[in-house]
């Protein structure tokens, strides 16, 4: 098992965790959709997908193995997700690439090895993969924020229910009368396959639902009426979420690239749907609300009640939404 290894051969590498990078299911953080993940790693958006092996080889260097074989590396995260030993060893013949540095932000290293570090480069060789700036907020710390919602659901949802994001109007009928508008790392002594999961990084530990990077996640305390009314915050709030909105339900009309929009297993039959575009991520439960998040609002929840809109644009997105397999 990853892990549990007291030394590491000159060729080995110790893995500390792995991830699917797959149309349906990717580290979000690296992009919208799945061929913009790929380009991160200068990998070709591949149909069937790719696992990523992320661990040290015997000198402590951090390196992110690339294999094509996606059914073992799934074996091996459910495995690990379910507390179960799982010895993580790819064929040779199925690694398509050993790219230097890891990709996410691990706070695990292999014991009995030097600390993590970027391997010597020589000459010709690729910059080493790093994490994306998750400091301020942007592209990648909204996507982390929109994962953060969707892993606490629960609390999100209450939170909305008790009135503390008060002045959510139904925001998707706002859109529809807006002009021009369009009909899925553990410790060093747990199972290292829960790491940074494939459809975003590991929520935070907190009393309440926060988004990655802000002291406390913050709602609106009003949402302009479709007319543009309220003060100027109020105002571009309206009009990034009729954006949002307009961009995510023309997603019937112009195919997204794979993984723009996925849809996973929700409690009592209902799907989650993770919709990104252009500065927005979108996470909503069919049977229930939405919540967005934007780039140029830092660290805003934005609540989308429930209303025929809302579900006629919910079911586009499911029809479109890439599935796991």
């Amino acid at each position: 098992m990853p892990g549990s290894e007291e030394t590491v051969d000159d060729d080995a590498l110790y893995v500390l965790t792995a991830v699917l990078l797959t149309p349906a299911q990717f580290p979000s953080v690296l992009g919208d959709d799945y061929p913009q993940a790929c380009r991160s790693l200068a990998l070709e958006p591949y149909a069937e997908g790719y696992g990523l092996v992320i661990g040290q080889d015997a000198e402590g260097a951090r390196w992110t193995v690339v294999v094509d074989d996606v059914s073992l590396v799934a074996v091996a995260i459910a495995s690990w997700d379910c507390g179960m030993e799982y010895d993580l060893s790819p064929d040779e013949n199925s690694v398509v690439a050993a790219l230097p540095g890891w990709p996410l932000e691990l706070a695990v290293a292999a014991p009995g090895v030097p600390a993590p570090h970027d391997p010597v480069p020589e000459e010709g060789d690729r910059p080493p993969l790093t994490p994306p700036n998750t400091e301020e907020w942007g592209p990648a710390q909204r996507r982390m924020g929109a994962d953060e919602v969707a892993q606490q659901w629960a609390l999100w949802r209450e939170q909305a229910g008790n009135g503390d994001t008060a002045g959510a109007a139904e925001n998707a009928d706002a859109a529809d009368a807006a002009p021009g508008a369009a009909e899925d790392a553990r410790p060093a002594d747990a199972a290292p396959g829960a790491a940074p999961e494939a459809d975003g990084p590991q929520a935070a530990e907190a009393d309440g639902p926060q988004v990655p990077g802000a002291d406390a996640a913050k709602a609106p305390e009003a949402v302009a009426e479709a007319d543009g009314s309220g003060d100027g915050g109020e105002a571009r709030l309206a009009e990034g979420l009729r954006r949002a909105l307009r961009e995510a339900r023309a997603y019937a009309e112009a195919v997204p690239p794979p993984g723009r929009v996925r849809s996973a297993f929700a409690p009592g039959g209902a799907r989650t749907i993770r919709a990104d575009g252009p500065g927005w991520s979108m996470v909503a439960r069919t049977d229930d609300m939405a919540f967005v998040l934007l780039d140029d609002e830092p660290c805003e929840v934005i609540p989308v009640e429930r209303g025929p809109e809302l579900e006629a644009l919910l079911d586009v997105l499911e029809k479109v939404a890439v599935h796991p397999s």
